[in-house]
């Protein structure tokens, strides 16, 4: 009988064990994915400040997604829960990108969305701007292609052929002229020093080519990014910390413009919103809509402009109608839709 209770004590021990290892390893053990849910709605005025802003009854503010490493246990919630999703490694970080660079060209889209914000607002507030393009930064390049070797993260693309280099658009016109194998010479400027580095275009792997009948070819760089500087007659200070991406670019956009002009476009109304903006005023579409109004009703946002292009609006109202929120969700093509809206809004 003793016996037996110890191999049954034994067993029991052992079960525990493995229970416990069971548990550690959901809860520490990464998987090769993300995890998102939804993150926070940030009121925009504390963030940005416009030198003599003229304050508004309202609000507005961008909304998050928070973004992590999955384990086990966070895979697990993510397919049960409505709101929360898992995503591959290679759809959120680049498949040959490290997690400094990564982090790096989240900061960065999140300056160029800050830079398209300021230059959209001072346009249609008629404030004087002056923008000037100082070439392509690099954010990424691609194992195996020309450019691993000869550009890093931060080099400063500045011509292509002795000829001037100011925007990405321009790079990629470009380099579409090139044959397969044609070698060329770009002219880069480091940390410390400018050079001139001889690559030659080369194919695509299958993963990063973009479907197409023709073979595409080129350096090998992932997400170019035009840098710019902005020079404004009056002050502008945005203080974003560590958020990253380029999704708030709109939201910018309209507290920039709020803070510049004599109405007050919030109405009094707590707004909310998302999506990408460029310099020519137009909204794009981002990841993580249904996520950001959930965090958006969290924040008790009244109103939501939702991005139309990639489903983004329907997204938006589908995940309204299925949490049952009295928040309005608005369609938003460009920057002036959003003015026409909020002019013809009565104010609280």
């Amino acid at each position: 009988m003793e016996n037996k209770r110890k191999r049954s004590f034994n067993l029991k021990g052992q079960w525990l064990w493995v229970l416990v290892l069971i548990v550690i390893l959901a809860v520490f053990f990464p998987l090769p994915y993300y995890f998102t849910q939804p993150g926070d709605a940030k009121v925009l005025d504390p963030i940005i400040d416009v030198e003599d802003a003229h304050k508004a009854k309202g609000t507005f503010m961008l909304t998050t997604v928070l973004v992590g490493k999955a384990n086990a246990a966070e895979y697990i919630w993510a397919k049960v829960s409505e709101y929360r999703e898992v995503f591959p490694e290679d759809q959120i970080r680049g498949t040959d990108e490290t997690d400094e660079e990564y982090e790096a060209r989240q900061l960065q889209l999140m300056q160029s969305s800050q830079d398209a914000a300021t230059i959209v607002a001072f346009r249609a507030a008629e404030k004087e701007i002056e923008i000037i393009n100082k070439g392509v930064l690099v954010t990424g390049v691609i194992s195996g292609m020309p450019a691993e070797k000869k550009l890093a993260v931060g080099d400063l693309i500045i011509a292509l052929n002795g000829k001037e280099i100011q925007t990405a658009k321009q790079l990629i016109d470009r380099l579409k002229k090139f044959e397969k194998n044609e070698e060329i010479m770009l002219t880069v400027k480091k940390s410390d020093h400018k050079e001139n580095v001889k690559i030659a275009l080369k194919p695509f792997p299958e993963k990063f080519a973009v479907p197409s009948e023709e073979e595409q070819f080129g350096i090998g760089i992932t997400y170019p990014v035009t840098f710019t500087e902005v020079d404004t007659e009056i002050d502008v200070k945005i203080d974003t910390k560590q958020i990253g991406g380029p999704s708030a670019g709109f939201m910018f956009t309209l507290e920039i413009y709020n803070q510049l002009t004599d109405t007050d476009w919030t109405k009094g109304y707590r707004i909310a919103g998302t999506g990408t903006m460029n310099t020519e005023g137009e909204i794009g579409p981002i990841g993580g809509i249904k996520q950001k109004v959930v965090a958006a009703d969290n924040a008790e946002a009244e109103i939501f402009f939702a991005p139309v292009p990639a489903s983004n609006y329907d997204d938006a109202k589908k995940a309204a109608e299925d949490i049952n929120t009295n928040m309005k969700i608005v369609p938003v093509n460009n920057f002036q839709d959003a003015l026409d809206y909020l002019e013809g809004l009565q104010p609280k």
